[in-house]
């Protein structure tokens, strides 16, 4: 089985809001994956996006991202932390990738590694 990697919205917004290289950054550190989104963060984007502003514009970048290159997953969960939170209890995902503090914690404590920023914009795997 291929390595699993779920993200999250903060990190689909990466290459508009931080100027992240996140596909060429994944393959750095991790190499060739499944790439995953759960469709609550296809919703959460695709909100975040009629916001207008830089905001709604990356956001509207990380639905297009996602969508075209991320196999969209249902979850039991509607809200998109608690089902990525979900896919890392379940075992369904070997890696999230995010940016926000608290759910990166709510991942390690399911004993899933978690890739987020180090420095400007590189990736970096922190461990449970």
């Amino acid at each position: 089985m291929s390595t699993r990697v779920a993200l999250d919205t903060s990190a689909l917004m990466m290459p508009v809001e931080l100027d992240v290289r996140l596909f060429d950054e994944l393959e750095r550190v991790i190499g060739a994956a499944e790439l995953v989104a759960p469709q609550p963060v296809i919703e959460e984007l695709r909100r975040l996006s009629e916001k207008g502003g830089t905001e709604g514009t990356a956001a509207s970048v990380g639905h297009d991202l996602a969508t075209e290159r991320c196999l969209v997953i249902d979850t039991e969960e509607s809200y998109a932390d608690d089902a990525l939170v979900e896919l890392a209890r379940e075992g369904s995902v070997d890696y999230v990738v995010t940016n926000d503090r608290p759910l990166r914690d709510r991942v390690l404590e399911a004993s899933i590694p978690v890739l987020a920023l180090r420095g400007r914009n590189k990736l970096a795997i922190t461990q449970p």
